[in-house]
């Protein structure tokens, strides 16, 4: 049995990983968006088993000025102050949030501090400071609906807003930002 194993484990094609899996389906739906129709291509779409939110995904509400941290926050300027909040490759790799532990209008973080931590059904995920900031508002909407995170994390979803006093130069632009999560996938 084992010599038989082991020849059939050989000689089987090398199966695609999930995440090769959602890189693909990332550009069927970037492709998708783009095409006015393609038939074929969007009954593969709706027949597949499972659905994964992707990279692609993260760029349907455009911000020329937010910016983006490798641990997937991102900060959008308004005036004097910044708003944060997880990215939708963030939102849905941790899963559904069911508490946000979000800390109090004053506080203060140095760059890469834990500055919060999001609760979901699969796991606890951190947040981190973008940059020295203060705390100025904290979302009150996340006590009560905390699923505001993966329903609109660029929108309702945003977590803090927060007075920056350190550089965010180390953060990314939007495009810099998708080759960032190509180059990750690539990588798991």
């Amino acid at each position: 049995i084992g010599s038989s194993l082991r020849s059939r484990q050989q000689t089987r094609k090398k199966e695609p990983s999930a995440t090769a899996e959602m890189a693909a389906m990332a550009a069927l739906r970037c492709s998708l968006r783009t095409a006015a129709a393609r038939p074929a291509a969007m009954g593969a779409l709706r027949s597949a088993p499972w659905r994964v939110a992707t990279p692609c995904s993260v760029f349907t509400r455009a911000f020329s000025d937010v910016k983006y941290a490798k641990t997937h926050e991102w900060l959008r300027v308004e005036g004097d102050t910044a708003v944060l909040g997880i990215s939708d490759f963030a939102q849905s790799a941790l899963g559904e949030v069911v508490y946000c532990d979000l800390p109090e209008a004053g506080a203060t973080f140095s760059e890469k501090d834990t500055i919060c931590t999001l609760e979901s059904v699969k796991a606890v995920g951190e947040v981190y400071a973008p940059a020295n900031c203060e705390v100025v508002e904290v979302n009150e909407k996340l006590a009560d609906e905390p699923a505001l995170v993966n329903k609109g994390p660029q929108g309702e979803g945003w977590l803090l807003k927060l007075k920056v006093t350190g550089s965010t130069d180390g953060l990314m632009n939007e495009e810099a930002y998708k080759k960032h999560l190509e180059t990750e996938s690539e990588e798991h």
